[in-house]
């Protein structure tokens, strides 16, 4: 049945409609949804929700598209494809404040703040979605420094299951505001954000190669000098990548630091260098938007099973010599881990609904290839999950291939979500998240 919408400005497309097969997936999950709806303005994502309501469909929101469970696609309901609300303004130049709409991309935004020497902390992909990353986080080159990229959010503006256009910031609809800074897409469409963007310059950027034999010693030393190190330093360890060797892969430590000054970046950087055996070093003064890599597609039958824990600073000894020794030995994932503290550690921990800020470390593991494979290194995962447990605490919600929610929010943290989902979504309409039901 086709959807027939009074007013719609944008494009609804459906199965009978070409173009049908690529606007009904994400990134990585084909979806077979009823109706794609492309609005072209907010009055037109309200239309969206309310159809989607009115007919009882169920209904999924896309950004980017790279939620590894696929919640931006379903079978059988409504979609609604953000990408045409992607128009980015400076609302305030001498605060930085940019309006952002709710389907850019992190690449779309900034290489247009990039002429204006501005940016935001954010993730590191250009592919991914503002929407997606910003409500349950937003780790990227930038977060000793400048926080999640929640944590330069102002405000948002979002439609919720009743169709209604509400703003949230800390003077408006406080609750709400707390909500979304953690809390997905929970609570509505968000087409519209404020982001309090930072000066920048160009940033000291890339990878400092270590031999894998050299993995166990060096992972604790890096760990432990990033505790002192300046916070305009952030960095990712990564090492057990197939495509590189898979158990001889080397460590591949990334390096961004936040300036210009080749005499501090050398100063924050060198003490890594220092950690062993350099094999490759290409760290160089580069734009901040060109840091940001472009995403990659897998091709059909390709599975990517991704799951991540954080790591409090009494457990990092344990759990770096867990990884070591697990991305050393046949059939391993791909292990990247990644420093945090910083910006994120000053914000009290109930200050958002991202609550693991104390975290020193996340980490995340990845296996990739057909299900064939997928299911043969299945017991070495759990095996090694099984060994983490006892030191790892919560779950990243922007990587993990499962919907599983109960590890990505303390409980006191879901129980205030779900009392200010009950307000703003009573039945649930949005559902299609790592879900926090309404109290």
């Amino acid at each position: 049945m086709s959807a027939v919408v009074e007013g719609f400005a944008g494009e609804i497309v459906e199965p009978q409609d070409t173009g049908y097969e690529a606007a009904s997936r994400t990134v990585l999950v084909q979806g077979s949804p009823a109706h794609v709806f492309r609005p072209a303005n907010v009055s037109d994502v309200q239309k969206a929700v309310r159809y989607a309501v009115d007919n009882r469909l169920a209904l999924a929101v896309r950004g980017g598209g790279h939620s590894f469970p696929g919640f931006g696609t379903n079978d059988g309901g409504v979609v609604i494809d953000l990408s045409g609300l992607a128009a980015m303004d400076i609302v305030d130049k001498d605060k930085h404040i940019v309006r952002i709409g709710g389907g850019a991309t992190w690449g779309q935004v900034a290489a247009a703040l990039a002429p204006h020497n501005l940016a935001i902390s954010s993730g590191d992909t250009k592919s991914v979605g503002v929407g997606g990353l910003t409500l349950s986080g937003g780790l990227g080159w930038k977060v000793r420094k400048y926080g999640l990229a929640l944590d330069s959010l102002v405000a948002v503006d979002l439609v919720t299951a009743a169709g209604d256009l509400v703003r949230a910031s800390a003077e408006e609809n406080p609750d709400l505001f707390w909500a979304v800074r953690g809390g997905g897409g929970n609570f509505g469409v968000v087409t519209g954000f404020e982001f309090a963007a930072h000066p920048t310059t160009d940033i000291h950027f890339g990878k400092v190669v270590f031999p894998a034999s050299e993995i166990a010693d060096v992972l604790p030393r890096w760990a432990e000098y990033l505790r002192t190190a300046p916070v305009e330093l952030t960095s990712i360890a990564s090492f057990a990548n197939p495509f590189l060797g898979g158990p001889e892969a080397p460590l591949e430590i990334q390096v961004a630091y936040d300036g210009d000054d080749p005499e501090l970046a050398a100063q924050a950087i060198d003490p890594i260098r220092a950690l062993g055996t350099v094999l490759a070093d290409d760290v160089t003064l580069t734009p901040y938007a060109e840091v940001l890599v472009d995403g990659a597609v897998p091709p059909p039958g390709i599975r990517l099973v991704t799951r991540s824990a954080f790591v409090d600073k009494d457990s990092v000894p344990d759990v770096l010599r867990i990884l070591a020794a697990a991305g050393t030995s046949q059939g391993a994932p791909i292990i990247a881990i990644r420093s945090v503290g910083g910006a994120v550690s000053e914000i009290p921990e109930d200050a958002t609904a991202y609550a693991y800020r104390q975290a020193e470390l996340m980490f995340i593991t990845t296996t990739v290839g057909p299900p064939p494979v997928i299911e043969a290194t299945r017991p070495a995962r759990e095996q090694l999950w099984e060994a983490l447990a006892p030191h790892v605490n919560g779950a990243y919600a922007n990587f993990l291939s499962d919907d599983d929610v109960t590890g990505i929010y303390p409980a006191a943290t879901y129980e205030r979500l779900a009392e200010i989902k009950r307000e703003y979504d009573p039945e649930n309409v949005f559902a299609a998240n790592h879900n926090v039901r309404p109290a």
